[in-house]
């Protein structure tokens, strides 16, 4: 289904995530597994260490997001100072190429130049090519190989491993 652009953006809302927010972002259940990674990162953002973003269309609800991570302990993506890291950046299906990506990009980094960040990092999985086109054609590039290993606890508790083998990205900004 493709969504009619014609006065869409006179509805859409980019704005950073509030509580209420929480629930929405598991997408009617997709994303359900992903509830404390979710708050988790809500709580790192009321105290500085990230900034999360949705996307929000009047009438619609939630239809993307970005998070960003200030600090890390992993310096060479985000260290507190001039360099941050972007992730859980995604679209429903529905919402993609028409524009609104590209859009929270550009807020994204604005935001972050504004704040005296001088560089953007960011993992793509290495098998989604739609993926990494967008950001090369967004500036970003390929620098490095990631293992792509990270593990969470879900809403039930239980540890799950992720390995998603990525390539570390990266934008000089200006």
């Amino acid at each position: 289904m493709r969504i009619p652009t014609k006065n869409l953006q006179d509805n859409i809302v980019y704005r950073q995530v509030k509580s209420s927010d929480l629930p929405r972002l598991e997408w009617n259940g997709e994303f359900t597994h992903f509830r404390n990674v979710f708050k988790n990162a809500f709580e790192k953002s009321k105290t500085g260490k990230s900034i999360l973003w949705v996307v929000e269309i009047n009438h619609v609800g939630l239809v993307g997001q970005a998070f960003v991570q200030l600090i890390s302990s992993r310096l060479d993506l985000a260290n507190g100072v001039d360099r941050a890291y972007i992730y859980a950046f995604r679209f429903k299906e529905n919402y993609r190429n028409i524009g609104l990506g590209s859009s929270l990009l550009k807020i994204v980094e604005s935001d972050l130049l504004k704040n005296n960040y001088k560089e953007a990092t960011l993992n793509v999985a290495r098998e989604n090519p739609r993926a990494i086109h967008f950001y090369q054609r967004h500036g970003f590039k390929i620098v490095a190989e990631e293992s792509g290993e990270w593990s969470y606890r879900d809403h039930n508790n239980i540890l799950r491993n992720v390995v998603e083998p990525a390539w570390k990205m990266v934008k000089y900004l200006a």
